[in-house]
């Protein structure tokens, strides 16, 4: 995510309702900037967005991804 409320709110949100035994990586494209390269590979269009074996699920609207390089 970026970091803005709607991405924050959608992480905050999702976060409740997984398991203890679910691997999460949260990853704050605003702070590591370097990983915004590695989230396109993977298929994130925009943030917030959530990758789950492979699958993209983008979630309401923050920003563009472009709009974090």
């Amino acid at each position: 995510h970026a970091g803005c409320p709607v991405c924050v709110s959608a992480e905050q949100t999702l976060l409740q309702h997984l398991s203890a035994d679910v691997e999460i990586d949260v990853v704050h494209l605003g702070e590591h900037p370097d990983r915004v390269a590695e989230a396109e590979v993977a298929g994130v269009k925009s943030v917030p967005a959530l990758v789950i074996d492979g699958n993209v699920l983008h979630i309401n609207f923050g920003a563009p991804i472009e709009a974090l390089k």
